[in-house]
């Protein structure tokens, strides 16, 4: 039987909202925020630090700061006390989360790498959705983002997740052979959402037989 959901997606593509909308449906647990809050307590540290961290590859300049500070003569007085938040230690913290998430069930996870975590779990639906760029940059618009605005975050923050999959996972993104279904959310959030809850009953069937 199918006891969590996960939701990758493009951004834009209404990924956040419809997976609300599937939780609230099956009266499941949504750990999309509420992942991002739980890293930020298990690592210690603001959550907004963790939104500008997770998903991505550190940049240079972050690597190189990091690097000098783990290896300047202060840093090596302090050790104890640094605490720098890298993609790769919330990575580490994130699979702790998800892992558990799973163990738990009846749960819906949005992104974070959730679907590569829980490849090979036969109780896991996972899915992508995406959307053509027009309609994403007007969902960003409809969200208050200027047209300008729109273009840039649906032009970068999906390369930056491609560049952290490829870089922490060894894959392709999307990695196709992992989802059961990739829809297209130009049909609407309630649709989809109904595709996801059907989908989830002829997995169960499947499963059953």
């Amino acid at each position: 039987m199918i006891k969590i959901i996960t939701i990758e997606r493009e951004y834009g593509s209404g990924g956040g909202e419809i997976a609300q909308l599937v939780a609230l449906q099956l009266g499941w647990k949504l750990w999309d925020q509420l992942l991002t809050e739980e890293i930020a307590k298990l690592a210690n540290c603001p959550k907004a630090v963790v939104e500008v961290r997770e998903e991505r590859s550190d940049p240079l300049y972050y690597r190189l700061f990091k690097s000098f500070l783990r290896g300047s003569y202060e840093g090596s007085l302090n050790a104890h006390k640094l605490n720098v938040i890298d993609s790769e230690s919330i990575l580490k913290i994130t699979r702790r989360v998800v892992e558990q998430v799973s163990k738990e069930g009846n749960s819906v996870l949005v992104g974070r790498g959730s679907q590569q975590f829980l490849r090979d779990r036969q109780d896991t639906l996972r899915v992508f959705l995406y959307a053509p760029r027009e309609d994403k940059v007007r969902r960003l618009i409809d969200r208050g983002k200027s047209q300008v605005d729109a273009e840039q975050l649906v032009d970068t923050v999906d390369r930056e997740r491609k560049a952290f999959i490829q870089k922490y996972f060894g894959v392709e993104w999307p990695d196709r052979g992992v989802y059961h279904t990739m829809i297209n959310t130009t049909i609407g959030n309630r649709a989809v959402a109904d595709m996801i809850l059907d989908f989830v009953k002829i997995v169960n069937a499947s499963l059953a037989a």
